[in-house]
């Protein structure tokens, strides 16, 4: 099996509601966020990609233009906007596209990452 990942950073705000008063997500805050992409194949295409990196223009394209320095709860049009929440919002979006997207990886901070892999 083989496996290429793909990483894509965007800066926004977001605000977390349910949580405790004290709790510091629950006022407004931002994040400088990193997204990987990760793909998987059992073979390789006639040129010997799993796919070509440069196929993953559309979800940059739509990091840059719909989330980056965004506020994400208006973005998702919800109160959770989650890491969590965001690796699966980008691993449907992209599942859909390319079919050998296989988990996305989103980080708030370099020592936190949410994964969803079906």
């Amino acid at each position: 099996m083989f496996t290429i990942t793909k990483q894509f950073a965007f800066s926004a705000s977001h605000q977390l509601a349910g949580l405790d008063a004290d709790h510091p997500c629950s006022r407004l805050h931002g994040h400088n966020y990193i997204v990987e992409v990760e793909l998987k194949g059992d073979r390789l295409d006639e040129r010997g990609f799993v796919r070509d990196y440069r196929e993953l223009g559309p979800l940059k394209r739509l990091i840059d233009d719909e989330f980056d320095h965004r506020h994400l709860n208006d973005v998702l049009a919800h109160d959770h906007p989650t890491a969590e929440n965001l690796a699966l919002y980008f691993y449907e979006w992209a599942h859909d596209r390319w079919p050998e997207v296989s988990a996305v990886r989103v980080s708030e901070t370099p020592k936190t990452w949410a994964e969803y892999r079906p």
